[in-house]
């Protein structure tokens, strides 16, 4: 169905043109599902996106061939190809808040595709988005037919847009990192879903993600690329097993696994954090939200201990509350119930979105030495070595100072979001899922970094992410949330291995875990 030979793509609106994909083959037969791996970078969704038809014409280079059914998408005329894109090709993307419209109802945009490529009536479009909705298993479709992205969950907002993809039935599915962002039993859902899509409607996909562990769970064939070219490619299994590559078995080596890579903090601690029967609460105002009740309460009478030098894991799926504690546990919110109590000074928070909490019109030493500025105790000298030094502890050098966020990579980032948080010298750092975004490798690189801050500065952390294998590997205590309450807590053996709760339960079989 799908035939790629050398494809060669190069960026040409930059001073010096950059290749970013190197003599790139795959093909696809009907119904079948093909991963593709790779690091940030490596030139997987670049390619993908070309298969699709949407890099630019005028500003990149496109060498090679892409034949769908007989047809090379490279050299077709542009009505030809917008008559493929969404009928005969459909693309789910990374992030679905980014791609939906957030000024238009979610049953509008899924018929999207409908009202172009098909000639149906208005009745007839929407009674099949409802069933497509159905099918996607969005509950009570009628009703969210006419709700807007805001008023879905993560795990909605993608089945939203893997609905809008399939409502045309396209023979080939591009699915470009669909779970990366979405907590482990929503990612499996997804997972399920698309399985189910391939075994009853027969749609071939290809799958980006530089998660090994989905890969290997979804796909029949996997392609691993580096740098812009193809290292190794073969079935599943075969990668997994036998490996040829150094770098597919780096890529390998760096998945997190159920195993403990951070010390145990001994017994004589003093307590930093106490958190007393807390609730928090959203005030609903402006128009995104309904008449009626004025606020929402997220947090339900919370109440646990954090001791100096501990890492701790706060758990749960998307929207259980997990952020809006570490906001109230730093003083964020207003509208709060309940005793906090800090036994250190500056606590600081690190973020899930690197990209988003750094000032892209600042220096990273401007970032950095911000803190500095603002508690004005330091002068400008002393603020501006403290900086290479916190630097220099999240292994980036001096040069980094003088460059924007937008320089960076992903990983670069967030090692400075670290660096950002150390400025203070806190005793106490809130982690809000700050790997979900990063693959394998630059993930592995952060935790560790994590666990070396630490150890070596005896820094607290309360480590809070969707994924039990990273909270495995470093957090000592375990803090369940389910709906905004606390359904669980305890040690990590009490938790991984005599779980109480049925939700504790739910949450490390979709992880994979066995005793």
């Amino acid at each position: 169905m799908l035939e790629v030979t050398d494809l060669h793509i190069e960026i040409e609106d930059n001073v010096i043109p950059e290749t970013v994909v190197h003599d790139f083959d795959i093909t696809i037969e009907p119904g079948e599902i093909v991963g593709i791996v790779g690091e940030s970078g490596s030139g997987k969704s670049m390619s993908a996106h070309a298969i699709a038809g949407l890099l630019s014409r005028r500003d990149m280079k496109k060498q090679g061939t892409i034949m769908f059914e007989g047809e090379d998408l490279l050299t077709v005329s542009r009505s030809r190809l917008r008559q493929i894109q969404g009928d005969d090709i459909a693309i789910i993307f990374q992030e679905p808040m980014t791609c939906l419209n957030p000024v238009k109802k979610v049953g509008w945009q899924i018929e999207e595709a409908l009202r172009i490529h098909r000639n149906m009536s208005d009745d007839e479009i929407k009674s099949a988005a409802i069933a497509m909705m159905k099918d996607v298993e969005i509950p009570e479709p009628e009703l969210r037919y006419d709700q807007y992205p805001h008023e879905f969950s993560g795990g909605l907002r993608q089945r939203a847009m893997i609905a809008a993809a399939l409502i045309c039935d396209p023979k080939l599915l591009i699915a470009d990192e669909p779970t990366t962002a979405l907590d482990v039993t929503v990612q499996a859902q997804i997972i399920e879903l698309l399985r189910r899509i391939n075994r009853e409607r027969g749609t071939a996909i290809l799958f980006i993600s530089h998660d090994l562990s989905v890969i290997r769970s979804l796909c029949s064939r996997v392609l691993v690329m580096n740098k812009g070219r193809i290292v190794e490619s073969g079935p599943v299994e075969d990668i997994f097993n036998d490996p040829q590559e150094e770098y597919t078995k780096h890529l390998i080596a760096a998945i997190p696994k159920f195993q403990k890579i951070a010390p145990v903090p001994g017994e004589t601690r003093k307590p930093l954090l106490e958190v007393n029967n807390v609730s928090a609460r959203y005030k609903k105002t402006g128009g995104f939200f309904r008449p009626g009740n004025r606020s929402k309460e997220i947090v339900k009478n919370v109440s646990f201990t954090m001791y100096e030098g501990e890492i701790i894991g706060l758990v749960g799926e998307s929207g259980c509350g997990k952020t809006t504690l570490g906001k109230t546990i730093l003083g964020m919110l207003d509208d709060t119930d309940g005793a906090i109590v800090h036994y250190s000074q500056m606590p600081q928070m690190i973020f899930q979105d690197p990209y988003g909490s750094l000032n892209p019109s600042r220096t990273v030493g401007w970032i950095l030495e911000e803190p500095l500025r603002i508690n004005g105790n330091h002068k400008d000298d002393e603020n501006h070595e403290r900086a290479i030094k916190m630097l220099s502890l999240v292994g980036l050098d001096e040069s980094y100072l003088a460059r924007k966020p937008k320089a960076l990579s992903g990983g670069q980032r967030q090692r400075v979001c670290i660096a950002l948080a150390l400025m203070m010298e806190p005793k106490l750092i809130i982690a809000d899922e700050p790997v979900s975004a990063l693959d394998v490798t630059v993930q592995e690189q952060v935790i560790r970094l994590l666990v070396k801050l630490n150890r070596e500065l005896g820094i607290a952390i309360l480590f809070i992410s969707h994924d039990l294998k990273v909270v495995y590997e470093i957090c000592s205590r375990i803090i369940v949330m389910k709906d905004g309450v606390i359904v669980e807590q305890g040690t990590d053996e009490e938790i991984y291995n005599d779980p109480k709760h049925p939700y504790t339960k739910q949450l490390l079989q979709s992880a994979g875990y066995t005793e």
